[in-house]
């Protein structure tokens, strides 16, 4: 079993309780509220202007030139790609990058971006990749269990642009590259004793993955 399989399993319950939290079924089948959808949208860039920061940490925390290339590689793709991605497709739901950027963070994209930073100042690169991989991996995990639902894909569906970015095949490549790479260092620097720690890391991360979609869920609740 692969390192990153034998987290899953450890952390079994809590990746259920994120993979298929009610809101990314609502995703799948359209009947996720707009309230829910665009507070999540907002307050997920947010959260990558703080996983932008995750990265940059990587590359200090990278043991090897070749870590820092990957870490650097990871910084770039956030802040020239995704980012500009994220704008458009919130553009689509009437928010503005001046809605975005004057948004008050909310208390779990705060808990969750804290938590990972943490984890990656007190750890090293394999700490803090493990605190990144429920977010980098799992969406790929997600995206392709949704874009296999029937008409998660279809015109009616007003989510399949976001279904269809993580399920597309640029976003499936960096996952993979990511679990790749978590796979290496875990060969490097996972000991025994180090493993249980590694795992206490990933639930917590996945928990607070869960927290994130959470938030979104009760804003669409109230609305």
């Amino acid at each position: 079993m692969s390192f990153f399989e034998r987290l899953k399993t450890a952390a079994s319950a809590e990746w259920q309780a994120y993979t298929e939290h009610p809101f990314t079924n609502g995703l799948a089948d359209g009947s996720l509220t707009e309230t829910a959808f665009r507070h999540y949208l907002v307050q997920d860039y947010l959260f990558l202007i703080e996983f932008a920061r995750a990265y940059a940490l990587a590359v200090y925390k990278s043991p090897k030139l070749a870590d820092m290339r990957e870490a650097a590689a990871g910084l770039s793709a956030i802040l020239d790609v995704e980012m500009n991605l994220h704008v458009k497709l919130c553009a689509g739901w009437g928010l503005s990058p001046g809605d975005l950027e004057q948004a008050p963070p909310a208390v779990e994209m705060l808990a969750y971006t804290r938590y990972v930073l943490d984890a990656g100042m007190r750890g090293d690169l394999l700490a803090l990749k493990v605190a990144l991989a429920p977010c980098v991996i799992g969406y790929a995990e997600i995206a392709t269990r949704l874009a296999s639902r029937p008409d998660a894909l279809a015109a009616t569906n007003p989510y399949r642009v976001w279904i269809a970015e993580y399920a597309g095949a640029p976003y499936q490549d960096v996952a993979a590259k990511a679990r790749a790479h978590l796979e290496n260092l875990a060969d490097l620097y996972a000991t025994p004793a180090r493993e249980t720690e590694l795992i206490t890391i990933f639930k917590e991360a996945t928990r607070l993955e869960s927290d994130f979609w959470e938030m979104g869920w009760r804003a669409g609740q109230r609305a």
